[in-house]
């Protein structure tokens, strides 16, 4: 029986086997594969194996139990659902601002969850992928999941070839997920060094569409890669999940010659930084005046102060001053990353935590003893002081958990600068 028999009957056994089999031992289902004689017990395993990454990141299509993955690394490298639909939402707004449907050409299509996603609001859309088990794969899956508006195509993405690839195809975008490991397998982070390679490519793509939405690792540097990428970067969108930052994408426009913007995400929230991330604005610090009110030692102000830690992808995004400057709130320091204000504004509370400032204390042997006698429990983190947080959490001696957070923090201020140890009570934020 072929592998990749598109019968419905084969397709619903494919299927109780997964689910008769989910829990088993992936070693056990290897050795025992001549008890399955009717059964790609390789297939089989790699399917399972996919779909314990599945169960969170993609979950619509964990529910369905007949797709079928034949690569266990396509499962760890693809999209999450979120933030292949998040892609999809940003290439219908640039085809819909400009009059016209939406054609989305996925040109490294993988295991196919951008394209799936695509499809869903697109007229159209093209998956190419140059491994031909992944090819099929897809085929069989979009059919599993009622897609019919993708074209398949299993071409490489090579100078010269891309008109080939599209073979007739006219994308309105082109999408672009380059593979970011070398071929000894080590993982690579220019954008030069990912296969395709885009920066040779970037003639022949704008020849062929408008638009090029290009994914890169989370690892980039943004800056970096928008002056290799040129003028034509017309957005960057931090993408985030869980306060971890996830990948990067960089919305190329052939006809933009102006500044880039950022937009972090994180889930559903949506926080757009018009402007390179608004990083010309001067670096906000504590006046002395915002000192007697919120670092003043000894000073216990139970619920009238409140701490903002941006998470990772916002601090990714090198917005460092947008607190400051459009939500009202005062920056501890120059180089310190933390905010405080009487509250944090709700659009700002979904890309980081939010901390009630219980107690301030200057940073010292003994100030760090006797915190750590009345919060045996508590988070600890160290932040612009010549210590780390595991040095911290050792002088303070407090065990890992609660909800009690203890920041030991640089204060750049009018009058008073200096070290402070600041006892906080989580509220919300991203774990």
């Amino acid at each position: 029986m072929p592998i990749f028999a598109t019968e419905k009957r084969w397709s619903m056994s494919f299927a109780d086997f997964i689910l008769q089999h989910e829990a088993d031992d992936p070693v056990r289902l290897l050795l025992s594969r001549d008890r399955y004689p009717d059964v790609d017990i390789d297939l089989a395993v790699n399917t399972l194996e996919v779909r314990k990454k599945l169960r969170t990141k993609v979950p619509e299509w964990y529910e369905v139990p007949s797709l079928v993955y034949p690569f266990r690394l396509s499962g760890e490298q693809c999209s999450s659902s979120a933030a292949a639909r998040y892609k999809a939402r940003v290439a219908l707004r640039h085809t819909a601002r400009n009059g016209g449907i939406l054609k989305v050409a996925d040109l490294t299509g993988g295991m196919g969850v951008d394209a799936w996603a695509f499809a869903q609001v697109a007229e159209e859309v093209l998956y190419n992928e140059m491994q031909v088990e992944l090819v099929r794969a897809t085929e069989l899956n979009f059919r599993e999941l009622g897609i019919e508006n993708v074209r398949f195509g299993n071409g490489r993405v090579e100078p010269g070839k891309v008109a080939e690839v599209l073979a007739g195809f006219e994308p309105d975008v082109i999408y672009l997920d380059p593979a970011r490991r070398a071929e000894d397998g080590k993982k690579v982070f220019l954008i030069e060094e990912c296969r395709p390679d885009v920066l040779g490519l970037l003639p022949e793509l704008f020849a062929a569409s408008r638009y090029v939405l290009l994914k890169l690792s989370p690892m980039a540097d943004i800056t970096m890669a928008c002056k290799r990428l040129g003028a034509h970067a017309e957005e960057v969108h931090v993408v985030a999940a869980g306060g971890e930052c996830k990948e990067l994408l960089f919305l190329l426009d052939r006809e933009w010659t102006g500044e880039y913007s950022l937009s972090v995400v994180e889930n559903d929230a949506v926080l757009e930084i018009p402007g390179r991330a608004g990083n010309d604005v001067p670096s906000l610090v504590m006046p002395g005046t915002a000192r007697e009110s919120v670092i003043s030692t000894g000073a216990k102000r139970s619920g009238e102060i409140c701490l903002f830690e941006p998470g990772k992808a916002l601090l990714k995004a090198g917005a460092f001053d947008l607190p400051c400057a459009r939500f009202g709130l005062t920056k501890l320091g120059q180089h310190t990353h933390l905010y405080v204000g009487k509250t944090v504004p709700e659009e700002l509370r979904p890309f980081g935590k939010v901390f009630e400032v219980l107690e301030v204390l200057p940073l010292n042997n003994q100030t760090m003893k006797e915190a750590g006698k009345r919060w045996p429990q508590a988070e600890v983190t160290a932040r612009n002081v010549p210590m780390t947080s595991d040095l911290l959490r050792k002088k303070t001696g407090c065990a890992s958990g609660g909800d009690i957070h203890l920041f030991g923090v640089r204060v750049d201020a009018a009058a008073g600068a200096g070290n402070y140890l600041i006892v906080t009570q989580k509220r919300y934020g991203t774990d």
